[in-house]
C-alpha cells in the first residue's frame, strides 16, 4: 500500500465523476494518478480538466501495483463488470450509487470483496450532512413518540434546464431515470427514518419532457409497524427545496420547510429551532479510513443494499398494470 494512496477514476459518465476525482486529489491521504473511460474522448476530457493520465486500457490500469484503489462512475449496468474486474485485481473501490442494478449482484461484490480483502464503500453522502446527524438524534430520544409518517423530497431542474447528460435518459444504462438516481438520497434517508424493512406500496413515475424515462417521481412505503413514508424526486422542479418531515405520536420534526428552512421539532408547544451540528466525515473519507485500517464500512453497505432493494421494487411497482 503507498502513501499517500494512488486512486485511478474509473469513468466519466455520471455526473458526479469529477467531484469523486476531486475527492482524491484534495484528500490529504490520497493522490489521483489515472482516468479510464471505455468512451476515450469522454475519458480524456475529464482527464485534461484534471490534470492526469488518461489510459483506454482498464487491464493494465488495474494490473499497476502502484495503483491502490478506484473511484467508480461508470453507468451502474456496468458496475458488476467494472467493479467486478478491480476487486479481482485487488484495488479498493469508492463507488457512486446504486452498488449494483440488483441486490442479488451488490450481494456477488460485496462477497468478493470480502474474499479479496478489498474495502468497498458506496457513495450514500447525506448520512453524514449535519442535518442527518442532528435527525438521528431527535429518533434516539424518542422525542417524537412512535412515527406515524415520515415524507422526503430531493428534486432539481435537470430535465427542464437540460443540464444532465443525454445517457442519463437511457434505460439500459441509467436503470431508470430520476429515481433510480436522485431519489437514492430521500430513500437512504427513509430507511434511516423508518428502517431498512420498509415495503414499497405504489410507485407513480411520469415523463413530463418526453425523454423515455421517469422525471417526476413520489412512492410510498410502510414500515413493519405501520408508518407510511412517502418518497419523491424529479427533474423538472427548479426550486423544490430539499425537505424532511416526520411525524409520530407525540410530536413533529421539519427541515427545509418554510421561510427559514430551519430544523424544528414541535412536542404540543410551538416549534422549536434546533442547532444543525457540522457535517461527519464524509464517505469517500470513510472510505479512506476503512482502507487503513482495515475495518469494513458494514453500516454502509448495509444501507447501499437496502436502497438498491427500494429501488427495483419502486421500478417494478411503476410498471405493474393499474390496480395489480
Amino acid at each position: 500500500m503507498t502513501a499517500p494512496l494512488r486512486i485511478a477514476t474509473l469513468s466519466a459518465w455520471h455526473v458526479h465523476a469529477e467531484e469523486y476525482a476531486r475527492e482524491a486529489q484534495n484528500h490529504p491521504e490520497t493522490e489521483l494518478v489515472a482516468v479510464w473511460d471505455d468512451d476515450a474522448e469522454r475519458g480524456k476530457a475529464l482527464a485534461d480538466t484534471l490534470g492526469v493520465e488518461f489510459t483506454p486500457d482498464l487491464d493494465a490500469l488495474l494490473a499497476r501495483e502502484d495503483l491502490d484503489g478506484v473511484t467508480i462512475t461508470t453507468a451502474t449496468t456496468a458496475h458488476l463488470d467494472v467493479i467486478g474486474r478491480a476487486i479481482a485485481a485487488g484495488k479498493h473501490v469508492f463507488t457512486e450509487k446504486l452498488l449494483a442494478p440488483t441486490v442479488e449482484e451488490g450481494e456477488q461484490l460485496l462477497a468478493a470483496a470480502r474474499e479479496q480483502g478489498v474495502r468497498l464503500t458506496v457513495s450514500l453522502p447525506r448520512l453524514a450532512h449535519g442535518y442527518t446527524l442532528a435527525l438521528q438524534k431527535v429518533l434516539a430520544e424518542g422525542t417524537l413518540g412512535r412515527l406515524t409518517y415520515a415524507r422526503v423530497r430531493l428534486a432539481h431542474n435537470g430535465s427542464i434546464g437540460d443540464w444532465l447528460p443525454a445517457r442519463f435518459y437511457e434505460p439500459a444504462g441509467a436503470i431508470g431515470g430520476a429515481f433510480s438516481d436522485l431519489a437514492a438520497h430521500p430513500v437512504y434517508l427513509t430507511q434511516l427514518i423508518l428502517g431498512t424493512d420498509v415495503t414499497v406500496r405504489s410507485a407513480t413515475y411520469t415523463d413530463m419532457t418526453g425523454r423515455g424515462v421517469e422525471d417526476n417521481a413520489v412512492v410510498t412505503v410502510t414500515s413493519p409497524d405501520g408508518a407510511i413514508g412517502v418518497i419523491e424526486t424529479g427533474f423538472v422542479t427548479p426550486t423544490s427545496p430539499f425537505s424532511i418531515e416526520v411525524q409520530g405520536t407525540t410530536g413533529s420534526l421539519q427541515f427545509g420547510l418554510g421561510a427559514d428552512g430551519a430544523f424544528t421539532v414541535n412536542t404540543g408547544d410551538g416549534p422549536q429551532t434546533l442547532e444543525v451540528p457540522a457535517d461527519a466525515e464524509n464517505p469517500f473519507a470513510q472510505w479512506v479510513e476503512s482502507i487503513r485500517s482495515g475495518e469494513e464500512t458494514t453500516e454502509n453497505l448495509e444501507r447501499a443494499q437496502a436502497l438498491t432493494s427500494v429501488v427495483v421494487a419502486a421500478n417494478a411497482a411503476a410498471l405493474a398494470p393499474a390496480g395489480v
